[in-house]
């Protein structure tokens, strides 16, 4: 029999129709008191005694990823990428940053809603994961290790998946390169359409 050809799919006019709307998030969050440190140690290192033996916690930063949902500014993106935050900063494809309302988040699910303050923005077209298929090319947008609007392409490897421990939602696995600064972007088929939210190295 005749091999079956597979054409590998252009995704530069997805890329250009997508990318507005996605955006970056930077989170700030707030020092606080750290473990209590003993007063002799203190005395013995630095030669003077703590504050009641305390230290500070560095502020802490946080990056990822999310996408506009709705064109006044209605974004979704990971809870874990806003957890704990003190302040949430988005950051549009035209450079313009906003501070981010939390409208609300789901630990199961690992969502998060957010609300900028603007209008006429550009949104995601939401797809049917239904007919979604292992083999189906899919590709990512976001910002791993803060180079924003990396796009990685590659297929889907299986659908359902369940981690250990987690039974509630069911993963698309794929192979599309995901690193740190992605979770919470947006997972594209080749119409364009989001069909998942990019969320765990495993």
């Amino acid at each position: 029999p005749n091999p079956v050809l597979v054409q590998l799919p252009d995704f530069t006019v997805l890329v250009e129709k997508a990318s507005p709307a996605v955006v970056n998030i930077s989170t700030t969050q707030e020092a606080g008191d750290g473990a209590a440190i003993p007063e002799d140690l203190f005395g013995e290192f630095f030669g003077v005694p703590s504050e009641r033996g305390k230290r500070r916690k560095p502020e802490g930063r946080g990056l990822g990823s999310g996408f506009i949902v709705r064109n006044d500014g209605m974004i979704v993106t990971n809870r874990h990428v806003i957890a704990d935050a003190s302040e949430i900063i988005v950051r549009l494809s035209d450079r313009r940053q906003f501070k981010a309302k939390l409208l609300g988040s789901d630990a199961r699910t690992d969502i998060a809603v957010l609300k900028i303050d603007a209008k006429d923005l550009p949104v995601v077209n939401i797809g049917n994961v239904d007919v979604l298929k292992p083999g189906a090319w899919v590709m990512a947008i976001g910002s791993p290790f803060g180079f924003d609007y990396t796009v990685t392409a590659g297929v889907v490897s299986a659908k359902g998946r369940s981690l250990e421990n987690d039974q509630y939602v069911p993963f698309i696995q794929t192979d599309v390169a995901i690193n740190p600064g992605n979770s919470g972007g947006p997972l594209f088929n080749v119409r364009g359409e989001v069909v998942g939210v990019n969320s765990q190295i495993y």
